[in-house]
């Protein structure tokens, strides 16, 4: 059995169906699904940026189309997991505390510690003052 050849529509084309619905529309009306179907065929030729530009749609509206079509090209060189890794806290070489109040001095002296465990301290340090 042959196959029918369907007809393609190029970017002009829908650049030019869009502009003619929007003079004609009423109001705020939404996009005709066959108007939608006219950009995801032209997206898949023309690249998803570019259409969206020039057919003036949203780009995520036009990309969530697409993907419920099943028409999405995963993008070359996309990572299938990304390892994200915490970078180790710098240790202060040496840090001293010194305190003073109506009772007395108090002096702390931490020695190659993270600089996370200083904030927490002064924290600590901090509420138990008031």
């Amino acid at each position: 059995m042959p196959r029918t050849k369907t007809r393609t529509v190029s970017l002009e084309e829908a650049k030019a169906r869009f502009g003619e619905w929007r003079q004609n529309r009423r109001g705020r009306a939404r996009i005709p699904a066959e108007l939608w179907s006219a950009a995801v065929e032209v997206a898949r030729k023309q690249g998803l940026n570019r259409t969206a530009r020039e057919l003036h749609v949203a780009w995520d509206d036009l990309k969530r189309r697409m993907e419920m079509t099943g028409e999405v090209p995963p993008q070359a060189g996309s990572p299938a997991l990304v390892e994200l890794v915490t970078p180790r806290a710098q240790a202060l070489p040496e840090c001293t505390i010194e305190l003073e109040g109506r009772r007395g001095k108090l002096r702390i002296q931490l020695k190659n510690i993270p600089a996370s465990y200083l904030a927490t301290l002064s924290r600590e340090l901090w509420e138990s003052a008031f």
